[in-house]
């Protein structure tokens, strides 16, 4: 469960709208204690900086809709030099504010092997609609938090593989998700 399922699940689960979502109180804390760690900070404004680079035909024109509906992409991920650096209610905490109403846990990942574990979690607003996406991955070692905020159709996400560091996807071939998780 590296980084590498985190981007995958949002990549494969990306239905956006507006949400809230606080990250831990203790997350600069961790950041500080970490041996790596990543932090992805992509605002609207950042966001559209980019879109601007992309031409307006072809795949570019597809990736740059998708874009324009965001309003931010937030990874905070911790590479961590033993266990113990955090702890499993530190992540719990967070992922407590899921229970909410409106958001739905869509996909649950646990392993007694590794001691890891990770959790996609969407926001729905009354109409059915997907509003919102986090995916917490956190391994003994590890902890990876994605916030994706905007507002995307699902169909439309193949259409940023490839782009901003993100893996193209055939989201038809789901051998790929199995041999990303062996």
């Amino acid at each position: 469960m590296r980084m590498g399922i985190a981007a995958l699940a949002v990549a494969a689960l990306t239905p956006l709208c507006a949400q809230d979502m606080r990250l831990p109180a203790n997350i600069d804390a961790l950041a500080a204690k970490a041996e790596d760690s990543v932090d992805v900070t992509l605002d609207g404004s950042m966001l559209r900086l980019a879109a601007k680079w992309l031409h307006d035909t072809g795949e570019d024109a597809k990736a740059k809709k998708v874009l324009s509906s965001l309003e931010g992409i937030y990874i905070r991920s911790y590479h961590f030099a033993s266990e113990g650096e955090y702890t499993k209610a530190d992540v719990e905490t967070f992922r407590s504010q899921f229970r909410a109403p409106g958001w739905s846990r869509l996909v649950g990942a646990r392993s007694k092997r590794s001691g890891g574990d990770a959790d996609v979690f969407v926001k729905t607003d009354a109409n059915g609609n997907l509003g919102g996406l986090v995916v917490v991955a956190a391994e003994p070692r590890e902890l990876t938090v994605v916030n994706i905020v905007g507002t995307i159709d699902p169909a439309q996400l193949a259409d940023l593989g490839g782009r901003f560091h993100l893996p193209a996807l055939d989201l038809t071939d789901c051998n790929m998700c199995r041999r990303e998780w062996k």
